[in-house]
């Protein structure tokens, strides 16, 4: 896990020809910006046009990042937000908006399920609802544990960015042969791969469905910082591949440790991000630098997810399970 770090601020250096700067504000010239800044404030002289906007944003469920405030109050901040990121995108672009689920008093709301219409009020299209599937989380008592979270994909215009080919997947059965019609006894499947639908695994098998089995930032992930709800790089990387070409702009305006920013320079991509914390800000400049330097510990792309041989000592089932009734265990 990364530490808590103190980097000297404003910064800027240049890392393998790429321009980085760490501040407050925007400034043109730069292939990074970070800045530590409330999210209106940064926005109130920022007019840049940008290409893919995604983000996480803070859930209002009271992490240490976050102050929790009145439901109402959250999502009326959150559509102020929305709109100004609207304002500076480009007509061909597209906004990923990941988010998971606001809980009270036990009761759990959807938070895609408002954030849709503030995005519909706005006029944007969605094109898919992704489900991001985890395998690890908090472990509920008195409800399904949640596993999951959701990426909304809007676009600006019907004529959006979309590079299939970088995102196709292999052929289930690339030896099968149309059986009838002017291409008959030919190969009818696509050479390079097919198109994903919108459940994905990113695995081996990845893209072949709307949920992407991609595994969450906790202890053992070699991305881990001291950030409590991080992105995967992973994750982003899909976005900015589908959605962008090389040289675009990839904004995330509650950019935490910089999972975004670092998806997209991975990529050839321009990233800008913003965060109100300083400690996190620190560590998504730091971690942009290694990535730069191709020194950062970080989750290889479609890497297949690890399933337990059943020799492990974590996969045995432990000896007080097989000599106590199963009756006696408090849940």
């Amino acid at each position: 896990m990364t530490e808590e770090i103190n980097v000297p601020f404003p910064s800027e250096t240049t890392i393998n020809g790429k321009r980085i700067l760490y501040g407050s504000s925007f400034e043109k010239g730069y292939d990074v910006v970070i800045a530590c800044n409330d999210i209106l404030e940064f926005m109130k002289d920022f007019s840049e046009q940008v290409n893919l906007i995604v983000t996480s944003p803070p859930y209002n469920i009271g992490k240490p990042y976050e102050k929790r405030i009145e439901f109402r109050k959250y999502i009326e901040w959150q559509e102020q937000v929305i709109k100004k990121c609207i304002d500076i995108l480009h007509p061909k672009g597209s906004i990923c908006w990941e988010i998971g689920n606001y809980v009270e008093e036990g009761e759990v709301f959807p938070l895609d399920i408002f954030f849709y219409d503030i995005f519909k009020s706005q006029g944007l299209k969605l094109r898919n609802r992704i489900i991001w599937h985890f395998g690890h989380g908090l472990h509920a008592k008195r409800r399904f544990s949640g596993r999951y979270e959701v990426i909304l994909w809007f676009t600006k215009s019907d004529n959006y960015v979309f590079n299939l080919d970088a995102v196709r997947i292999p052929q289930k059965y690339p030896g099968k042969r149309a059986y009838k019609g002017p291409r008959k006894g030919q190969p009818s499947s696509h050479p390079l791969g097919k198109n994903p639908s919108d459940v994905w695994e990113i695995l081996i098998r990845d893209w072949e469905k709307e949920i992407w089995d991609i595994p969450n930032v906790k202890c053992n992930h070699p991305e881990k910082t001291i950030h409590p709800c991080q992105f995967p790089i992973e994750l982003v990387e899909r976005l900015v591949l589908a959605l962008t070409n090389e040289g675009d702009i990839v904004f995330d305006p509650f950019v935490g440790v910089g999972s975004s920013i670092i998806a997209a320079i991975l990529h050839n991509r321009k990233g800008i991000g913003v965060d109100k914390e300083r400690v996190y800000t620190d560590i998504a400049f730091k971690r942009v630098c290694d990535a730069l330097k191709g020194t950062l510990k970080r989750r290889p792309l479609g890497k297949p997810i690890y399933t337990p041989k059943g020799t492990e000592k974590v996969a045995r089932i432990p000896p007080e399970w097989i000599t106590k009734r199963l009756d006696s265990f408090q849940s």
